[in-house]
């Protein structure tokens, strides 16, 4: 059942309360982590949305960053809205020198690739073969995806038709949208489903 796991949403900075309330939502025990030791028990962890520069920094900063990006890559599901999609991300175009990412997801995504908050919109993304409305602040987009990488979504209309805002690779999701501040489940639930499979293969 969805109740038995335990989803960590990184609460360092971003929007983390809607994070928190989307996966309640769904019945999902969720608990903010901002400590190393808050890592331990988790069955996956979101990576919100806000400034990945700041993120990364604090990250490091509160001594989050090994444990967590050890834990990822051993296998614990991830998934990253907007600037958690930075922040999973292997290869950062447009982000500062001495940022760094957990290296997660086989892509290269270019920070605030569709302009700065002024030019926030609204959209429909082709989302595993639906239609999806949704959010993009200072959002990135991805440029490359390596072999392992399945594309979820796209931009489907406007300027930015064509542009990938949504991909997976085993247990790593990641979208440049912000589905927490909709209304509409589906990529949380996606989420937890991929995060039943992983700990029901360990049971």
């Amino acid at each position: 059942m969805a109740g038995e796991l335990l989803i960590g949403v990184l609460a360092l900075q971003g929007d983390v309360r809607e994070h928190l309330a989307a996966l309640r939502s769904l019945g999902v025990a969720a608990e903010p982590v901002r400590r190393p030791s808050e890592i331990d028990d988790l069955d996956g962890i979101v990576i919100p949305g806000g400034e990945s520069t700041t993120m990364s920094k604090l990250m490091v900063d509160f001594g989050v960053y090994e444990p967590l990006r050890k834990r990822v890559l051993d296998g614990l599901p991830a998934y990253g809205s907007c600037a958690g999609m930075i922040m999973l991300a292997s290869e950062v175009l447009d982000g500062r020198p001495d940022q760094v990412s957990l290296g997660a997801l086989d892509v290269t995504v270019r920070r605030n690739a569709f302009g700065r908050q002024v030019d926030s919109f609204e959209a429909d993304v082709a989302l595993n073969g639906e239609d999806f409305h949704a959010v993009f602040i200072r959002a990135p987009w991805v440029e490359r995806v390596g072999d392992d990488v399945e594309v979820l979504g796209r931009v489907s209309a406007g300027p930015s038709e064509g542009r990938i805002v949504a991909v997976r690779q085993r247990n790593v999701l990641a979208t440049a949208f912000h589905p927490e501040l909709t209304g509409d489940r589906r990529v949380h639930r996606l989420f937890v489903d991929m995060a039943r499979r992983a700990k029901s293969t360990e049971d």
